[in-house]
């Protein structure tokens, strides 16, 4: 995963991620939009595409470096 995925500068801070957007993952599979989202900034078409590279990757275990 390249290092604009994670980059600090990057996030959107102003604004926090609406709690109707979010789930914890257990009710269904997590998806690449999901894991912009925990990731604090708001999906576009690079940034999916990205998670979705990481999902396919790591599996689901590419959430826990986002949760607490």
């Amino acid at each position: 995963m390249s290092e604009s995925f994670e980059s600090d500068e990057q996030r959107s801070t102003d604004r926090p991620t609406p709690d109707r957007l979010l789930h914890s993952g257990g009710d269904r599979p997590i998806d690449p939009e999901d894991l912009v989202r925990l990731s604090g900034r708001e999906p576009t078409p690079e940034r999916v595409e990205e998670a979705r590279r990481l999902l396919e990757k790591e599996g689901p275990s590419a959430v826990e470096r986002y949760l607490p």
